[in-house]
């Protein structure tokens, strides 16, 4: 499926979840309808330039690395390698989803494999260099470290997984 296609269907839900949500502040009255709206345009206006610095940063690796590079490097066919990699660069990649999601899209058009990606995102998720200061400052040294150690093995593990599964579905 094209990846300009794939984003209707989530779309679609959006679209019909906030007008149901919309439709019952309305009904609740008390102006929260106008509340929700005002909030939600507030975030927007937070969250625009990194969507647009983050959309900039996915199509520039697009065009910048060369596909076979990127193939020969975090491709299907690289193995475990690529998912080191991708665990790596997940692992450093700042910001929440608007960031890693796009860049992640970017990766995988660009030829990067199932395997790599779903690292990338774990690593993003679990391992959150960036996060480290935060956590440390609020729940110390000795729990950053102990959830670090907990949870550096998955995503690797999630990319051998997911290269498995990509397998097992091509196969049939």
């Amino acid at each position: 499926m094209h990846p300009k296609s794939t984003m209707l269907i989530p779309t679609v839900i959006m679209a019909v979840i906030a007008v149901v949500l919309f439709i019952v502040a309305t009904v609740n009255g008390g102006g929260k309808n106008l509340d929700g709206i005002k909030i939600a345009g507030r975030t927007l206006l937070e969250i625009l330039p990194l969507l647009i610095f983050a959309f900039i940063i996915g199509g520039m690796v697009q065009t910048l690395l060369p596909k076979d590079l990127l193939s020969q490097w975090v491709g299907t066919e690289s193995g475990f390698r690529g998912i080191i990699i991708g665990t790596l660069a997940g692992s450093i990649t700042p910001g929440g989803p608007y960031v890693s999601f796009p860049m992640a899209a970017a990766l995988m058009q660009s030829g990067a494999g199932i395997g790599t990606i779903v690292a990338f995102i774990s690593s993003w998720s679990l391992i959150a260099v960036a996060r480290l200061p935060m956590e440390v400052g609020i729940l110390g040294w000795r729990f950053a470290i102990v959830r670090l150690i907990s949870v550096i093995i998955f995503p690797p593990i999630s990319g051998l997984f997911a290269n498995l599964v990509t397998k097992a579905f091509s196969q049939t």
